[in-house]
């Protein structure tokens, strides 16, 4: 599957922030609270998991 032009936005916010690119790929699921969990506990593990999401949806 080829990458969109929105894929490459939601993968800039996961690197900036990424609870918000995983908000703009699943919206408020449990991937955004994990998220969340993950970017408060260590800013890598956040940036990880949203890439994740964003590749694997």
């Amino acid at each position: 599957m080829p990458a969109t032009a929105s894929d490459i936005f939601k993968i800039l916010f996961a690197i900036l922030l990424p609870p918000l690119g995983v908000f703009l790929e699943v919206g408020f699921k449990g991937h955004f609270w994990l998220s969340i969990l993950l970017t408060l506990l260590g800013f890598v593990p956040g940036i990880i998991h949203a890439l994740y999401v964003i590749l694997k949806h």
